[in-house]
């Protein structure tokens, strides 16, 4: 069932615009309120929580890989001392023992070059132990392989991960929009909505992929790291830990500041998108009215404001890296000085610094790529945060735990004090009651605003009523399932609605298991039948999502033989004929007589001479029936009908005179 059209001027919230106002305005959004990122950032992790199986595999792959990985600098640095050892041993008298020689290098006056060796592993007289040299590169050489294919391994088990937290978010975001009321999809703007649903989505999903892995791996990282760097040399760790509350500093303070940028980034996307849909949807109505320069002007405007988000966002958050670079360095010239002279002290050895500048490296460099991570992880959470804004929108009043249900329909439909209202303080219908009885036609009539298309509204339970009741076959519709109430109903818009498909899949929308046969006689009796046989494909016809390739005469033909084969109970006209021709209108009035044999039709028509043969004409204004009765009873009464029927036909002879 598709939705039904805009209700009149003054009757419905008017959707949302920019600034500009009108039509093609902008389309904007109220300004949002700065996100808080806590909060998001948990809702978003929550949703990972039915892959805690995978992920706990994932965290232990991810600390075997980079155990193995941190591991490797320590024994690259043992393999350094074995050559250093074995490079000065040589240089060494043989048959001498280590203390011999250092002994001898103090008498001579080299204590800090005797200090400096204490802590190597002399045997004077020997080479490089090449044997333990290739042990060490042998097993570095594993770890490292082991390393990668354990982290290829937990890539591509959290790839799975992210693809089915995403899969699941559009699963309910899709979910969701089926159960939003249609207030919803008025007051929110079409590209903004299919924005949130795409675009932030999209973006969540990236953010989950490029975030996920690399957070996990640079913390396990900095972990391992810091422990090993302890066992080298706890003095140069304390140096290198001066970086974390200087890393600290400088993300805290940029990431703020970039956070507000991200969230304007995303709304600018809506909002931009918005305003594209629109323009496009309605670009014959831009040129007819030669208003490209002023599309393009406020498309200019939207665009350089987001242009100057995304610009400010990326380039604030950039500079994370920079900055956690520069730390690292500082770090590193510290460690490079402290080493060297711990060295020249025999503190440590040599081989131990090299492994110590390594793992600043490895150290620092976790720092900064989690630096770095920041803008994509606020980027996807300012996405998240839009995405469950929609997810968090009240929904539509749930149907009944035990419905009510319907034998065969008689379509006795009938209005009990009805009152609604749009928007709180402005009534619209006040108890409003009438009753249309089975294989009544009912037409109503009206000047634009009256509330003809609201009526419609309530029947189909697009709103609910704000007091009274409306009920089918004396059934309180509101006790009924709304797909048990709208597979009684029939609908024919003015605004006609196909997808793409072909001609035949179109017809059997809203009766999927009908055969050839009837849709070939639905489609004759609303005379779609003598156009399609002249196609080249027939029935087979394709159409686009526009359906471009048919006129709108045609397009409503389609969805009124759509009507037929749905054999409805009641059925719902909402000026189903204004789109065809003269000679086609008569023909589609004398489907639709024999359409509405024995079913309640209700007709909304501005054209009253479609609606003179109906069994009862309502006449509306501003919500409430001021008059009602046959067509020749109303002329007679000479009020409100009577006025509405001589200004289209009086009005139009006195025009031709």
């Amino acid at each position: 069932m598709s939705a039904t059209r805009a209700a009149e001027p003054g009757s419905r919230p008017a959707p949302r615009r920019g600034p500009g106002g009108g039509p093609f305005g902008g389309a904007g959004m109220p300004a949002e309120k700065a996100m808080d990122f806590g909060p998001s950032a948990r809702r978003l992790l929550r949703r990972l929580r039915p892959e805690a199986v995978w992920i706990a595999m994932v965290t232990l792959l991810t600390v075997a890989s980079v155990t193995f990985t941190v591991l490797g600098p320590k024994l690259l640095g043992d393999g350094t001392n074995i050559i250093v050892a074995g490079f000065i041993s040589k240089t060494l008298p043989a048959g001498a023992t280590k203390a011999q020689v250092l002994e001898g290098m103090r008498r001579n006056g080299q204590g800090q070059m005797a200090d400096m060796l204490q802590g190597v592993d002399l045997r004077p007289g020997h080479g490089i132990d090449f044997g333990a040299l290739s042990h060490v590169l042998m097993l570095v050489l594993a770890l490292y392989v082991a390393a990668s294919l354990f982290g290829w391994l937990q890539a591509f088990i959290l790839n799975g991960v992210t693809m089915r937290t995403v899969y699941r978010l559009r699963r309910d975001v899709e979910d969701k929009v089926h159960r939003l009321p249609l207030k919803y999809f008025d007051t929110m703007p079409r590209g903004e909505l299919l924005s949130r649903v795409t675009n932030d989505i999209d973006n969540v999903q990236q953010s989950l992929q490029q975030t996920l892995s690399q957070v996990l791996t640079s913390i396990l990282t900095v972990i391992g790291v810091l422990v090993l760097m302890f066992v080298i040399s706890p003095v140069l760790a304390l140096i290198a830990l001066v970086s974390l509350p200087l890393t600290l500093l400088v993300t805290v303070v940029i990431a703020r500041r970039s956070q507000r940028m991200f969230v304007a980034q995303w709304r600018g996307t809506g909002q931009l998108n918005a305003q594209i849909e629109e323009t496009y949807t309605g670009h014959a109505i831009v040129k007819v009215f030669g208003r490209q320069r002023e599309v393009n002007a406020r498309f200019a405007a939207k665009n350089e404001e987001l242009y100057r988000a995304s610009f400010g966002a990326q380039f604030v958050s950039g500079i994370i890296m920079p900055s956690m670079q520069f730390v690292g360095n500082l770090v590193y010239v510290g460690i490079a000085v402290v080493g060297g002279l711990q060295v020249a002290a025999g503190v440590i050895q040599i081989g131990d610094v090299q492994a110590f500048i390594q793992y600043s490296r490895q150290f620092t460099q976790p720092l900064a790529q989690l630096g770095s991570m920041a803008n994509l992880l606020q980027s996807g959470v300012a996405s998240a945060e839009r995405v469950f804004e929609l997810l968090d929108a009240d929904e539509q009043s749930p149907d009944p735990k035990a419905p009510a249900r319907l034998g065969e329909t008689e379509g006795r439909l009938e209005f009990e004090h009805v009152s609604f209202r749009y928007v709180q303080d402005k009534p619209l219908i006040d108890d409003l009651s009438l009753l249309a009885l089975p294989g009544q036609t009912v037409a109503i009539v009206g000047p634009t605003g009256a509330g003809k298309t609201t009526l419609v509204n309530l029947i189909m339970r697009f709103y609910e009523v704000d007091a009274g009741r409306i009920t089918l076959d004396g059934v309180d519709i509101t006790a009924l399932t709304r797909h048990e109430l709208r597979s009684r109903i029939g609908m024919v818009l003015q605004d006609t609605w196909l997808f793409a498909g072909t001609i035949r899949d179109n017809i059997a929308y809203g009766r999927p298991d009908a055969t050839d046969d009837e849709i070939v006689a639905a489609a004759r009796a609303s005379y779609v039948d003598r156009f399609v046989r002249s196609l080249p494909d027939g029935y087979d016809t394709l159409l686009d999502d526009e359906a471009g390739n048919v006129s709108a005469g045609e397009k409503q033909l389609l969805t009124i033989a759509r009507a037929f084969l749905a054999r409805p109970s009641v059925l719902i006209l909402d000026e189903a004929t204004s789109s065809v021709d003269t000679r086609t209108e008569l023909l589609v009035q004398k489907a639709m007589s024999a359409l509405r044999a024995g079913r309640t039709s209700f007709v909304i028509a501005h054209r009253l001479s479609t609606i003179r043969d109906a069994d009862l004409i309502l006449v509306m204004e501003s919500g409430r029936i001021v008059e009602q009765g046959t067509h020749a009873q109303l002329l007679a009464a000479g009020g409100a009908y009577y006025s509405l029927y001589n200004a289209q036909f009086a009005g139009a002879v006195a025009d031709e005179a």
